[in-house]
């Protein structure tokens, strides 16, 4: 599979068009592009030169995937979601304080009786070109509908974007044809010495300039909340991918030396002091200790660990210190091949996303088709040019949010991303899908399910109960074993009193033993 990051995309129109071109190409056995993570995969002979063609003909931007590591690559990603919810709520805020004013002009003077200067009342005219300016400001801050949606129009791939620049645009120019109507009923004498005639002041209640910029500053919200959502998406693989620690320490030339991760090589000797992070995957060669794996494995209780035995990335050392040689490096670290499986899981596409696929790419024709239809209809039943074009824009406006296609993408990662944090992996968006239809779950006579922190659950003992309780605190109150620290909040919730303890020693692998009272 090779990957490609794609650019120019805002709906779900957009990526169909991609995906339908890419797929067109001789060559291409699978194709699959994403909207929420702006990529696309690709299976086939065909060249990356192709593709990238192919791409930019159909009207947006195509580069191959860098070969970055998945931290850099995620943290990359991350960046570039927190820059584009920046710039939207710095639209959407600028949009909104200009959308106020208009509104209060265009619905709190007209209807309500709010007051305006005087220089504009009682002159429709003034008010009607205030709401085209302010209206116009609008439209220039959120330009990039206009320039997405006409361009794709003109490429006779029309998406979402086009929709909204439909209905915010037609509804512009038929008020300005108002105002210039307007002026036909306009005086000879000077504004402020004429009452407005009835005709200017119904021309004046038909305007829809603030429709048109409500539009756009709705559909910016709608926009922003895409973007949050789809920052918050990548969340629990972020989790994941800041579980290996950034450096490493390695015997260099006899000396210990900390390096960054990507240094280290396949054969290298590192250490792992109580505490840290193991930074990639090794075996141990000196040194005994508890290792917590419950990070890739689930698995609550620390495996211990001894010279032979394996050790794996983003794993925790709880006690004793640890020499290991370095087996697996990069991406061929157990805790990468992770990320690897639950980013493929996220790119791929359930079976109900192929069908929100197919619909998106006849939608948006079809929705420009149903708002001409209804226009025609309402004209041939006489109603007026006002009435018929409102309900033609209302068509174009409700169909404009995107969720048909980002709905689908956002839940297979999400769903994804929440399964690895808590050591469920699923192989593809069609397992998760399926694991949605899950009524019962069977466990063979090994399976468990803990609350991930062991506990003492009961004492069996031959002698006094209590003096069993009272030498195990003791001993424990030694140790810093996972298991320790479940007998010790045990000793502490009984009120167990702690004694010396002379001659300590943790035996790996068997237990502790010490001297009490002689």
């Amino acid at each position: 599979m090779r990957k490609f990051d794609i650019s120019g995309m805002s709906c779900a129109a957009c990526s169909a068009r991609v995906e339908k071109a890419v797929s067109s190409l001789e060559g291409v056995e699978i194709c699959s592009v994403n909207l929420l993570t702006n990529s696309m995969e690709i299976e086939g002979s065909v060249s990356d030169a192709e593709v990238i063609s192919a791409v930019i003909k159909a009207g947006y931007g195509a580069t191959l995937h860098g070969s970055k590591t998945q931290k850099n690559d995620s943290k990359s990603t991350n960046n570039d979601v927190n820059q584009e919810i920046n710039a939207l709520w710095v639209r959407f805020l600028v949009s909104l304080s200009f959308l106020f004013v208009l509104m209060y002009v265009a619905m709190g003077h007209n209807m309500l009786g709010a007051p305006l200067p005087d220089f504009f009342v009682g002159n429709p005219i003034a008010i009607a070109i205030l709401q085209m300016l302010l209206c116009i400001i609008i439209m220039v801050i959120n330009q990039k509908f206009f320039i997405s949606g006409f361009k794709s129009a003109i490429k006779l791939a029309p998406n979402m974007d086009t929709l909204v620049a439909l209905g915010s645009g037609v509804s512009f120019i038929y008020s300005v044809f108002l105002v210039f109507k307007m002026t036909e009923f306009s005086s000879v004498e000077p504004w402020f010495s004429y009452r407005p005639m009835p005709e200017l002041m119904e021309l004046l209640h038909g305007l829809y300039f603030e429709s048109a910029a409500m539009i756009l500053v709705l559909i910016t919200l709608g926009k922003l909340l895409e973007a949050i959502a789809k920052g918050k998406t990548t969340d629990a693989l972020d989790k994941l991918t800041s579980l290996a620690p950034e450096n490493a320490t390695v015997i260099r030339d006899g000396k210990e030396v900390s390096v960054p991760i990507s240094d280290v090589r396949v054969g290298d000797i590192f250490l792992i002091r109580p505490g840290e992070s193991v930074a990639v995957d090794g075996i141990v060669i000196d040194g005994e200790s508890a290792v917590d794996e419950s990070a890739l494995t689930g698995e609550s209780i620390p495996v211990d660990k001894k010279s032979g035995d394996n050790v794996y990335s983003a794993t925790i050392n709880r006690s004793g210190f640890l020499k290991c040689r370095a087996t697996e490096v990069g991406d061929g670290t157990m805790l990468s091949r992770i990320i690897k499986m639950v980013e493929d899981a996220s790119s791929s596409k359930a079976p109900i996303a192929k069908i929100a696929d197919k619909v998106s790419g006849i939608f948006v024709p079809t929705v420009i088709g149903i708002s001409i239809i209804t226009f025609i209809v309402w004209t041939l039943l006489d109603k007026e040019l006002g009435f018929a074009l409102t309900r033609a824009i209302s068509v174009l406006v409700i169909s404009c949010p995107c969720a048909l296609g980002l709905a689908t993408p956002v839940s297979i990662m999400v769903g994804s991303g929440v399964g690895a944090k808590n050591g469920i992996l699923f192989k593809n968006a069609t397992s998760l899908e399926e694991a949605g239809k899950i009524k019962v779950v069977a466990l063979d006579k090994t399976g468990t399910i803990t609350v991930g922190a062991p506990e003492v659950t009961d004492v069996i003992s031959t002698t006094d109960e209590n003096e069993l309780l009272t030498l195990a605190y003791s001993l424990e109150k030694q140790s810093e074993h996972p298991l320790s620290r479940a007998i010790i909040k045990y000793g502490e919730e009984k009120g167990v009193n702690q004694i010396d303890v002379s001659s300590f020693r943790s035996v790996a692998g068997n237990g502790l033993e010490g001297n009490v009272c002689g």
